[in-house]
């Protein structure tokens, strides 16, 4: 800034020569979009840009070079001006007020945006409102003491404001932080849910990286509590995982156990017993839980292959086995064909019988069939059988004295019956001769029946 004992600078010869003329400089530069309110905030006076304007308008350089500056007030000097033309000097402290003016408009911008602490924004407008008595510059002074004094006033009602936001966004931070402690400290004395609440810590820690405004001595408390909450966790998990593997490792020393039993058993060609072994082999490996995961599956490779080279040797002996038992099927079924035509007992017992005798010899000496189709073949032969053994029993019925013995019994007492009912009846009877042809008649219908299951009618 230009002083009242400003001089004009002197060259070699000590003549005058004017200053170095300033370069041409911007006026008040345009103040930024300003951002809007903050919801809940009730903003302040609205304050309009001040232009520098004509700095004739509010001042002058009298012939002498005195600087004099006209407010409300009315004139005073503020310095003087040497160093070029009157018009060179309105401009410099034309330039003087717009950088005023400009450090005005910062300091609304900051409280605009609520940016910053208001008590140093107030600090700041306070300054340049003390300096404006003595400032060196030419302009609307009266105006820019007018929004310099608003500035240190809205500062000084946002402070509280801010105060209570901060208080209560600390306060909000706090909660969260013991939200957060509190949640970890049950992860870290319950949860067995080792991956899931692993992740939940280091999820925890991120957003409690993000929390800001708790002071140092809570904030170190709090964290404290989720750190020994972290730690517990992570010892216990780890000594899970330690006991884990000690169990695993006792099952791997199980698991090679059994490979070795299978390995033994894959060479056996007692199909049936050994498979019945590999059965329980695999439910005791199933019993005996996870070996370490690097190793269970190689485990189980070597399990499986053994039980495979069994399990292949056995499936190609009963492959040749059913092709075998289909050959043997087929010729049963052949063979039921063929007597089932000639075996004939109503032609001859005897014959068929011998019939038979001869068919299961041939049956036998055939073989097994498959498991599918013995029932059906099986059928086909008792029947046959069958046929034989129904004649049997009816040839035997018709020459069973037994049989030929109760026919005759039956008959003779039907006689009987009838003869009493005669005598009866002679003799008057009626009633006790009807009663004694009934028993008679009765017996009569046996004595038939006995004769007809002997001649087989």
């Amino acid at each position: 800034m230009s002083t009242p004992n400003d001089q004009t600078p002197a060259d070699d010869t000590g003549q005058a020569t004017p200053a170095p003329r300033p370069g041409p400089r911007p006026g008040p530069r345009p103040s930024a979009p300003r951002p809007g309110p903050t919801p809940g905030h009730r903003p302040g006076p609205v304050v309009h840009h001040i232009e520098a304007g004509d700095p004739t308008a509010f001042g002058r350089i009298d012939d002498d070079g005195n600087v004099w500056l006209t407010t409300r007030d009315g004139e005073r000097q503020i310095g003087s001006w040497q160093a070029g033309t009157r018009e060179e000097g309105m401009a410099h402290f034309a330039r003087k007020f717009a950088d005023l003016a400009t450090e005005t408009e910062i300091l609304e911008e900051r409280l605009d945006a609520r940016s910053g602490d208001p008590r140093k924004t107030q600090a700041a407008a306070q300054h340049l409102l003390d300096e404006l008595p003595s400032a060196q510059a030419i302009g609307d002074i009266d105006a820019l003491t007018a929004r310099l004094a608003t500035i240190v006033e809205r500062a000084g009602a946002l402070t509280g404001e801010v105060r209570a936001e901060r208080d209560a966004a600390r306060a909000a931070a706090i909660a969260r932080k013991e939200e957060l402690a509190a949640e970890a400290e049950a992860i870290g004395s319950e949860s067995t849910q080792w991956k899931a609440s692993g992740d939940r810590l280091r999820v925890i820690l991120d957003e409690w990286k993000t929390i800001r405004g708790v002071d140092r001595k809570t904030d170190d408390i709090l964290w404290k509590r989720y750190s020994r909450a972290r730690d517990a966790f992570n010892r216990r998990r780890g000594a899970h995982f330690a006991e884990l593997d000690r169990e695993r490792a006792v099952v791997k020393a199980r698991k090679e156990e059994l490979i070795t039993a299978a390995e033994e058993l894959s060479t056996s060609t007692d199909w049936g017993p050994t498979a019945a072994k590999y059965r329980e082999l695999l439910t005791q490996w199933k019993a005996a839980g996870r070996a370490p995961r690097d190793a269970d599956d190689a485990l189980w490779a070597r399990f499986k292959a053994a039980q495979d080279v069994f399990f292949a040797a056995r499936n190609a002996v009963h492959s040749e086995r059913d092709a075998e038992f289909g050959q043997n099927a087929e010729a049963k079924a052949a063979l039921l064909s063929e007597y089932e035509k000639t075996i004939d007992p109503g032609s001859g017992l005897e014959a068929a019988r011998r019939e038979f005798r001869t068919f299961r010899e041939r049956w036998e000496e055939i073989g097994k069939v498959p498991r599918e189709q013995m029932h059906a073949l099986e059928g086909r032969a008792r029947a046959l059988e069958k046929r034989i053994r129904d004649a049997e029993e009816a040839d035997w019925s018709r020459t069973d004295p037994e049989a030929l013995a109760r026919a005759a019994q039956f008959a003779e007492r039907a006689a009987k019956l009838s003869e009493q009912a005669d005598k009866a009846a002679a003799a008057g009877k009626d009633r006790d001769a009807a009663k004694l042809r009934e028993q008679a008649a009765q017996w009569t219908e046996w004595a038939e029946a006995a004769n007809s299951a002997v001649d087989g009618r």
